[in-house]
């Protein structure tokens, strides 16, 4: 298997800094709004971009040493109760846990201890841990908390968290830890505390509110620590904003400290400190009615730039030269007063990450099917597998237990990322021949290109066959992708002849010569392109369809408004002829080509016999083609105006169910 690194995504920062535009129109950077802490034009954005909100990779210090990848390459499990979450979070081998809904946890205030390489995430934006705290015992590694509300372990009159020690996150002695887009709110004592020589740590959008002290790092007289700490915000919280006591580096770039508490303490009460040795830089950060926005010990360092200060007081220290963060990773700058639009907006739980896990080939996992088979059978949640480009030289299987997958190229394009195998029927039978089998319901792939490229002309075999793509799942979708072969490219099917499977393939590309489109589920081929291959004959080059709709169904293939191609002599392909497997009379195929071009390839008569049944038998038509192939004649059955008002797309796939992928798949273009 060969493939190519993975492309980053465009951050949302990018767009939404225009926003800073809008507040200025809003006159929150007129003088006595807002005032810059250093001189106006010295925080250049800088060319180089950090990881997405979107994405599922850790930037920041947790990119760095071999990077942050959480339970990568482990199994998918979702968590609904607090027995089910210890037992993963605890295990041995690698797990990616989602968590749904509210995990109450007992005795109140009680640990969950998360063992290494573990990701825990919230499903959707509702995943909760509430009365208790996660935690990370020392030599703990690689581990990924992302999209979750840790809530409520609070003691009444504990204000200052003298009592008990229940924390959101609590971790000793760690490494490689990516926090994420968690809401940590009203717990017992801090609510994240890194602590004793932690290392190699990024919290990145979360939102800290409702407590006293919200973030501390250190605990140690060792001068160890590497954090980033970007885009968070800090809300109705009083102190450690946070704190962080000798960490070797600490970079906070783009965070939002707004509402604190206040209650008179003119020491306790402050924004970020940079304590013992600590060397700290601060970046394009804003700090809105804060008492102590920035203070620095005298053994510390602290280099501010690029941020605001709203209504503020207090101390802003500001000496020694600390680091430069480009030394050690690249990454963007939104500005300043982007950064209340931008943090409120995309800090704590989003719907859009927790929504579906992505499953990333080959960073995660070796193979197409290592990541497949890290999905928990009777998956209820989408989980999407993005595949690198590069070429996959595997066979594929998505068994029917495992449902609800988008497979998704993350190319430019569908010839980036092509998946392949070259075995025929030959050398185990026409589904064994399959480089792609898809037998589960709600498989969407994407922007991927499936091969078979086993050689007719190199061997002379009984059984030439060579499936690109087999399908009996039901309610399946392909959208921009490309099917290559040449003999049975794209089986389209169903478990059993009177089951009904519905197949939309839109925007795609489908080339072969003898029956390459073909089998017994409902297909819808819509703005596609197809390629008639020649075979080298001047009067036989083979069969686009070959249908076997049961009997029962009347929806059997639509091909239409597409584009169909060929460069093989005229008047030498068929549209189709019945196939009727294993002679079975109640498979009696169901074409229709419509609003599409031919090419003067296809025959005058284009449907023919097969096996001894007659085209005539079955249920072929067409309705409003053109080009040199739509040459009509006695020999091609036309649907009236009024049939083909039946006869549309979401005729064919609508169901019982009422199943519109089309609705869907026009969005995503």
């Amino acid at each position: 298997m060969t493939h190519f690194p993975s492309k980053r995504l465009p951050r949302p920062g990018v767009v939404l800094a225009a926003v800073a535009g809008l507040l200025a129109a809003l006159g929150l950077g007129a003088a006595g709004q807002a005032k810059a802490a250093v001189e106006p034009g010295t925080a250049a954005v800088a060319p180089a971009s950090s990881a997405s909100p979107w994405t599922d990779r850790a930037h920041g210090f947790a990119s760095l040493a071999g990077g942050t990848t959480g339970g990568a390459g482990g199994r998918v499990v979702t968590v609904t109760d607090q027995a089910s979450l210890a037992r993963y979070a605890a295990a041995e081998e690698p797990y990616v846990i989602r968590v749904k809904g509210a995990v109450a946890v007992e005795p109140f205030g009680s640990d969950i201890v998360v063992t290494s390489n573990k990701t825990i995430i919230g499903a959707g934006d509702t995943g909760e841990i509430v009365h208790g705290e996660l935690h990370l015992n020392p030599g703990t590694h690689n581990v990924i908390i992302r999209n979750l509300t840790i809530r409520d372990s609070y003691v009444e009159g504990d204000w200052d968290g003298k009592t008990t020690d229940f924390d959101a996150i609590q971790m000793d002695t760690v490494d490689h830890v990516w926090i994420d887009h968690n809401r940590f709110t009203h717990m017992g004592d801090g609510l994240l505390d890194i602590r004793k020589d932690s290392q190699y740590i990024t919290v990145s959008a979360n939102r800290f509110d409702d407590h006293n002290k919200a973030f501390g790092i250190g605990w140690t007289t060792n001068v160890l620590t590497q954090i980033t700490i970007d885009h968070n915000w800090f809300t109705g919280t009083k102190q450690r904003n946070p704190s962080a006591d000798n960490c070797a580096y600490a970079h906070l770039y783009n965070n939002y400290l707004s509402a604190q508490v206040a209650d008179g303490d003119p020491v306790w009460t402050y924004g970020n400190w940079s304590r013992g040795h600590t060397k700290m830089v601060i970046e394009n950060s804003y700090f809105d009615g804060i008492q102590h926005p920035y203070q620095a010990d005298a053994t510390a360092e602290l280099v501010q730039r690029g941020s605001i200060l709203r209504n503020t007081s207090g101390r802003t220290d500001a000496w020694g030269t600390a680091f430069d963060p480009r030394d050690f990773y690249t990454y963007r700058l939104d500005p300043a007063a982007a950064v209340p639009a931008l943090v409120t907006r995309f800090s704590g739980p989003q719907k859009q990450i927790g929504d579906a896990v992505a499953l990333h080939v080959p960073g995660d996992y070796p193979t197409v099917q290592a990541a497949v088979d890290a999905v928990p059978d009777g998956n209820s949640d989408d989980v999407t597998i993005a595949v690198a480009p590069g070429t996959y030289r595997e066979k594929v299987l998505i068994p029917a237990t495992k449902p609800n997958i988008l497979l998704r190229g993350t190319g430019h394009d569908r010839s980036d990322t092509v998946i392949v195998y070259d075995t025929p029927a030959a050398y185990g039978g026409s589904t064994g021949s399959a480089t792609v089998r898809i037998a589960a319901n709600d498989v969407t792939a994407r922007n991927l290109t499936f091969s078979n490229d086993f050689d007719e002309a190199a061997v002379e075999l009984n059984g030439e066959q060579a499936l690109a793509m087999k399908t009996t799942g039901d309610r399946i979708v392909f959208e921009n992708t490309a099917f290559l072969g040449n003999q049975d490219t794209l089986m389209t099917d169903s478990p059993k002849l009177t089951a009904v499977s519905r197949v939309y393939v839109r925007d795609s590309y489908i080339e072969g010569d003898v029956d390459f489109v073909y089998g017994r589920a409902t297909t819808v081929i819509e703005r596609s392109v197809i390629r008639l291959l020649s075979r080298g004959s001047t009067t036989d080059n083979g069969y686009l369809t070959a249908a076997s709709t049961w009997t029962g169904n009347p929806h059997g293939f639509l091909i239409t408004r597409s584009k169909v191609v060929s460069d093989a002599p005229e008047q030498s392909f068929h549209l189709g002829r019945p196939w009727h497997p294993g002679g079975e009379p109640a498979a009696v195929a169901q074409v229709l080509i419509r609003d599409t071009e031919l090419p003067a390839a296809v025959k005058s008569s284009p449907w023919t016999d097969m096996s001894g049944f007659s085209w005539r038998d079955a249920r072929f038509a067409e309705y409003r083609n053109h080009g040199p192939g739509a040459a009509a004649s006695a020999d091609r059955p036309q649907l009236s105006d009024a049939d083909a008002e039946a006869r549309t797309v979401a005729d064919y796939l609508a169901g019982a169910d009422g199943w519109e992928p089309y609705a869907r798949a026009a969005t995503t273009h």
